[in-house]
């Protein structure tokens, strides 16, 4: 099959086509033929060698979310049959014409979402949905920080946010994504020229501080969601595009009684990715069936061109997703 490969870290332009050998489903897998697939921050850092694939991922091909139709059944497998449209999250290996993942972590493709839109969704809506739902408990009533609102788990938050009726506020660096993100349901935008956003949103909120924070950045943002989150609230740390380490108001921390926890969906061992799956499947396709969530693709890439779509991801220039559609694989 074709696949994208990292021969070696670098930049945009190492990646490379070639051909390498089909992977074969084991016990209680699935063989999908990829139609898209999507570009992640994971993908970049694994490529520049700051990311390293799991032990259940190929080391050299990137890829962490597909759109595809189902090819080969591994032994056992019950929980889907070949021809069925699927998509979900792999640990890795999805820059390619074929990938192998476990049954438990497909979804059956909604009838309104093509390939390139379907392999837009699962990482930035289950990512989403994990942290602000799940993991900080989110409801409705309530209002929640995004970070980085034009990014592809930030167009998935603030739509999430409205569908289980909270309140969002997002943060970006250009007025355009403010503007487009409120007609994906934010609620209120910050255009950032510095860090210092803390009073704005306690402006927002009339004093009370957010709720949930939803922290895709990292760095010094943390220490400004600090000051303006409410009391026990909740703040779920997924990316660290601003840097690893910061100075916390730990005073703060102790007096508004908060939760800080990171999170991160690539590491999980196999129950929990699977678990991750059934999010997919229970939550977020029936809100996709029904119109109330909708993919944001920004920009489609052949899969030849990998490079080029990498490059505009580091340019921080898309809103959503950026996808890399595949064909010629059956």
């Amino acid at each position: 099959m074709q696949a994208i490969l990292i021969p070696e870290p670098g930049g945009p332009e190492v990646l490379t086509l070639c051909q390498v050998a089909t992977p074969v489903p084991g016990k209680g897998e699935v063989r999908v033929i990829v139609r898209a697939t999507a570009v992640n921050r994971a993908d970049v850092l694994q490529r520049r060698g700051k990311y390293p694939a799991p032990p259940d991922a190929p080391a050299d091909i990137p890829g962490l979310e597909f759109a595809g139709v189902v090819d080969a059944l591994g032994e056992g497998v019950q929980e889907v049959k070949q021809g069925d449209q699927v998509f979900g999250l792999a640990s890795g290996g999805c820059y390619a014409e074929y990938v192998v993942v476990n049954a438990r972590c497909l979804a059956k493709i909604p009838a309104v979402l093509s390939f390139a839109e379907a392999a837009a969704v699962p990482e930035a809506f289950i990512t989403a949905w994990d942290a602000m739902i799940e993991q900080s408990g989110l409801v409705a009533g309530e209002t929640v920080l995004v970070s980085a609102v034009g990014s592809g788990v930030g167009t998935a938050a603030v739509q999430i946010a409205r569908a289980v009726g909270a309140r969002s506020i997002g943060t970006a660096r250009c007025a355009a994504k403010l503007e487009r993100a409120a007609q994906l349901g934010m609620d209120h935008g910050l255009l950032l020229s510095g860090e210092d956003f803390a009073s704005s949103v306690l402006e927002l909120t009339q004093g009370q501080g957010v709720d949930v924070v939803l922290e895709l950045v990292g760095g010094n943002y943390l220490s400004q969601d600090i000051k303006c989150m409410a009391q026990k609230a909740r703040l779920s740390l997924v990316g660290l595009v601003a840097g690893a380490s910061c100075q916390l108001d730990l005073g703060s921390v102790l007096k508004k009684r908060l939760t800080i926890r990171g999170t991160t969906l690539r590491m999980r061992p196999l129950e929990e990715k699977i678990s991750a799956g059934r999010l997919l499947v229970r939550h977020l396709v029936p809100l996709f069936a029904s119109g109330a969530l909708k993919p944001v693709v920004d920009h489609v890439f052949p899969l030849a061109q990998a490079a080029e779509a990498h490059a505009l991801m580091e340019r921080n220039d898309n809103f959503g997703k950026i996808v890399l559609e595949i064909s010629g694989s059956d």
